[in-house]
């Protein structure tokens, strides 16, 4: 009897499930659904888009997530920052919010954070891109906080636009010519709901607050009638689940500035969730693999019209707290959408634009968390000032121009610490130097190091006649390193010294081999198993030679 085995990364969060567990699961799902739904269809308003986007959202991302995600409890659909940036993606891109191809742009967005993700994972760039410092993270996200929150308050004053992708000045310009329209209801109403969602967030955290206002809404349109009164409702939602559709391919150029964007916050954003609600019972999180299941979540999400989606916190806090045993918990959430979506579109369509605009008033003004950047004033300068010149950048030039100067500014700071040169000096008697290389060598870095080598020799106080080099840190061989290499033979050649290497792992050995210069170095017994071997080598090829010219000398006496 054959039996089929399941690859390592499908359904990793159900592996020694319990039947215990399904009522906690049902429970959780329940939960999280009770605030991501809602929340969902807020953050698609920040993008000017029908809130049904939001709502499918829950649906297709989350369900792929569930399949191939590695966090038990996280809760994949769009969050606020990434609702933000996907704006402003679509107004840099000359996108009009309900144009008739808002849709298909839309759609080809995803597809490109999507792409983008899978590609990282084929080149493994997990561990790469949290190199992503928190100072940027937090200074974008006080930037986009700011921005969205100044963006919200004219649909809070009773106006119906929303002008968070065009920038953080012009929603204060928005801010003040709705001050001369405002409408008294809807500020009525706004307030109500901020203040339901922030003293049930303070005094009774379990119930969802967002549920709560979006309920009181409805209720007041269906029994009241304040729209009557002037207080504007969201667009008419249809009923029925999303239906497969095309991008818009001719976008593209204009929107891979923002996918990329998008791509970097939605991972870091991911992984970070998956980290936080990782309890030590769990296996660790993959970052490569947390790419390939975001990355495959936006790609199927986009044929089906879905923003652009990450782990989110709230929703995924939800989830865990009420006691998510695994993925489980998120298709209960996908199941509710699913009923949300078939039957509930009309109950929707009662749905006031205030209401909307409360939750996510309410859910950036969390992000503009100024306490933590006076926090890092007093402990680290460097990290202040990125993260201080990532939020001033975000408020004014634009979201996208700061998460590339913030991603760029990190990146700078990673590479100049790694091209620091680190060995250590393993032995230096006998005229023998051992030095193993604590990192491994790359285009970048190989030039220092070969300096600090012959710096090293220079600097020993006997002279030195063979250098033993340990590489155990180079897995990866390219032909920089071997030129540079090489280049360090040769004046180490010059300067009477003899070098040898060691422990060079099978990988890059594979590489070196097909090179005349390595291949000669090892006919002449210069590459070695262990730094150990080769100091001990290296020894006797000394005192050999030491022999032989101690021989020579007695041959040619008279």
């Amino acid at each position: 009897m054959t039996v089929t085995r399941r690859p390592p990364w499908l359904l990793g969060t159900v592996v020694g499930y319990r039947r215990s567990w399904i009522l906690r699961d049902v429970i959780a799902g329940l939960s999280a659904g009770a605030v991501v739904i809602p929340q969902a269809m807020a953050y698609a308003t920040i993008a000017n888009l029908p809130v049904q986007v939001g709502l499918y959202t829950c649906i297709l991302p989350m369900l792929v997530y569930a399949f191939l995600g590695g966090s038990r409890a996280m809760s994949v659909s769009t969050t606020s920052t990434i609702a933000t940036l996907t704006a402003t993606t679509l107004v840099t891109a000359g996108v009009a919010a309900g144009a008739e191809d808002a849709m298909g742009s839309l759609m080809m967005l995803t597809l490109l954070v999507g792409a983008i993700l899978l590609i990282a994972r084929l080149c493994r760039l997990g561990s790469l891109v949290e190199n992503i410092s928190g100072a940027t993270v937090l200074g974008l996200k006080i930037g986009v906080g700011a921005t969205v929150a100044v963006g919200q308050l004219p649909k809070l004053l009773g106006e119906s636009d929303d002008f968070s992708g065009h920038g953080f000045l012009a929603s204060l310009g928005a801010v003040a010519q709705a001050f001369g329209s405002a409408n008294g209801p809807t500020i009525a109403l706004s307030a109500g709901s901020i203040a339901v969602i922030l003293v049930l967030k303070r005094f009774a955290p379990k119930v969802p607050g967002t549920l709560v206002v979006v309920v009181g809404g409805i209720l007041l349109v269906g029994l009241a009638g304040i729209d009557r009164l002037g207080v504007d409702l969201i667009a008419p939602v249809p009923s029925g689940l999303p239906v497969p559709g095309i991008p818009d391919f001719g976008q593209t150029v204009a929107l891979v500035p923002g996918a990329l964007a998008i791509a970097v916050m939605a991972f870091l954003e991911s992984a970070a969730v998956a980290r936080s609600l990782r309890v030590a019972t769990e296996p660790q999180i993959d970052s490569d693999q947390e790419l390939f299941a975001t990355g495959a979540a936006n790609t199927v999400g986009a044929f089906f019209g879905t923003m652009p989606a990450a782990g989110g916190f709230s929703q995924s806090a939800v989830n865990q707290s009420a006691g998510a045993r695994s993925q489980v918990a998120t298709l209960v959430t996908v199941v509710l959408a699913v009923l949300v979506a078939l039957f509930l579109g009309p109950v929707l369509s009662l749905l006031p634009e205030a209401t909307l605009a409360a939750m996510v008033f309410v859910a950036v003004a969390g992000l503009i968390n100024i306490p933590e950047l006076v926090r890092w004033a007093r402990i680290s300068r460097v990290d202040f000032w990125i993260a201080s010149s990532v939020a001033v950048l975000g408020l004014t030039a634009g979201l996208l121009p700061a998460v590339a100067v913030g991603v760029v500014v990190t990146l700078i700071l990673v590479l100049r610490e790694v091209n620091i040169p680190k060995a250590t000096i393993v032995g230096a008697d006998g005229g023998v130097l051992g030095i193993r290389l604590d990192r491994g060598l790359y285009t970048a870095n190989a030039l220092a190091n070969e300096r600090m080598l012959l710096e090293t020799v220079a600097a020993q106080g006997a002279p030195v006649r063979a250098l033993v080099l340990g590489l155990t840190q180079q897995e990866v061989m390219t032909i920089t390193v071997l030129d540079a290499l090489e280049d360090l033979d040769r004046e180490l050649s010059q300067l009477g010294v003899v070098l040898h290497l060691a422990a060079v792992p099978a990988s890059a050995k594979v590489v070196a081999e097909r090179t005349p210069w390595f291949a000669g170095l090892e006919s002449a017994g210069r590459v070695h198993g262990t730094l150990r071997e080769g100091i001990t080598a290296a020894e006797s090829a000394i005192d050999a030679g030491m022999q032989s010219l101690h021989q020579g000398e007695v041959d040619d006496a008279p």
